[in-house]
């Protein structure tokens, strides 16, 4: 027996206990950043969402798009600007959201899922009113003169109301929902949907065992830099208080903190940039990337 089948069994041993313990549970896997762009790991990740169905897990995966819509709107002439990593998203950039969200990126992910031995199906929040939403407006301190003010951002929505039941209907048969953060106001306004927030809230609705969220760093780090494997909430605010935390790892943190205060057993915030980084963190045994616990977990 070669060397390397010595070593494979270790591994699928140490899977073992997880696959048992995560068999039939739901765990909402929020997919972006590099491992939506590197060849390599669109194809890890791909595998990763398969071979958890396989082993009788149910992967719900909620998609960005950010640098593809980036592009896009370069592409077009169209200037683009951010306010606490939220895009701000007038009527024009809220169609090119829409066009590469739901008419490029979505089919992408399902065709890759699809080649890698899975069936997949995706949606956007629109489809069966999916992901109702309503217009997000953000306050901002100004000075100490003017205290703080509104700052509309446009199409940007948050989430109102989650209808679970097309999730439910596909993943009973044995299916793999892939959405795109993109909602629907009462009027019939269509929003552009943090995909961090958009899937921490469906986590909440299905009750999820875990919410697992792919970045472009390790994790959460503290100031020198040292990545912080566990924290609850309250250590979490104090970091965004004081500034630690900043820009687009805003909303991820906080869609954490709100998951894991609303009934999500565990979120975890992993370093999308390494192969196969879903499996790394759901079958062994020390993961990778932060784990944010409710406070009673401490």
């Amino acid at each position: 027996m070669s060397d390397s089948n010595l070593q494979i069994a270790p591994v699928l041993i140490e899977a073992l206990p997880y696959i048992k313990k995560f068999f039939g549970k739901t765990i909402v896997v929020k997919y972006g950043g590099n491992a939506m762009t590197e060849e390599h790991l669109k194809s890890s990740f791909a595998r990763d969402i398969v071979l958890m169905k396989l082993v009788g897990m149910n992967p719900v995966v909620v998609h960005g798009g950010g640098p593809q819509i980036g592009t896009t709107l370069k592409n077009l002439g169209i200037e683009t600007s951010f306010v606490d990593g939220m895009r701000v998203t007038d009527s024009r950039t809220m169609e090119v959201v829409q066009m590469v969200l739901g008419g490029t990126v979505n089919p992408e992910i399902v065709n890759l899922i699809n080649r890698s031995g899975g069936d997949a199906v995706g949606l956007t929040g629109k489809d069966a009113n999916l992901i109702r939403a309503k217009k997000m407006v953000i306050e901002r301190v100004v000075n100490k003169i003017k205290g703080e003010e509104k700052v509309d951002l446009g199409h940007v929505g948050e989430v109102s109301e989650i209808n679970q039941n097309i999730i439910n209907i596909l993943v009973d048969r044995g299916i793999i929902p892939v959405i795109a953060p993109i909602g629907i106001g009462d009027d019939s306004t269509t929003y552009n949907i943090n995909a961090d927030l958009a899937a921490g809230k469906i986590a909440e609705k299905l009750e999820a065992e875990k919410l697992i969220m792919l970045t472009n760093v390790a994790g959460i780090k503290d100031k020198q830099d040292n990545l912080i494997s566990s924290i609850n909430p309250d250590q979490a605010e104090t970091l965004i208080k004081e500034q630690e935390i900043t820009e687009g790892m805003i909303p991820k943190v906080r869609c954490a903190i709100s998951a894991v205060q609303n009934g999500v057993k565990k979120a975890h915030i992993i370093d999308g940039r390494q192969e196969h980084a879903v499996l790394l963190e759901v079958l062994t045994d020390k993961g990778i990337g932060t784990l944010v616990t409710s406070q009673r977990e401490e």
